[in-house]
């Protein structure tokens, strides 16, 4: 499974657990994605729910994520 990593685009009600223009992993969670909520990795290190359009995907270069990834 990919990782896969999220730019986080707005934080009204968040903004303890979520920064403006961060990365976030996201992980995946079929049951929240059908009530439009996206499982990311937030500011506490752990997961917890949010909305999904407080993020936008992005595209890394492999060795980019890889390196992103190391540091977990």
């Amino acid at each position: 499974m990919k990782n896969k990593f999220l730019l986080c685009v707005e934080h009204r009600g968040y903004k303890a657990s979520l920064e403006l223009r961060k990365l976030y992993e996201n992980i995946p969670d079929k049951e929240a994605e059908r009530h439009g909520q996206l499982r990311i990795i937030d500011e506490s290190g752990e997961d917890y729910l949010y909305p999904a359009n407080y993020f936008a995907p992005v595209r890394l270069l492999t060795e980019t994520r890889k390196r992103i990834l190391e540091k977990v």
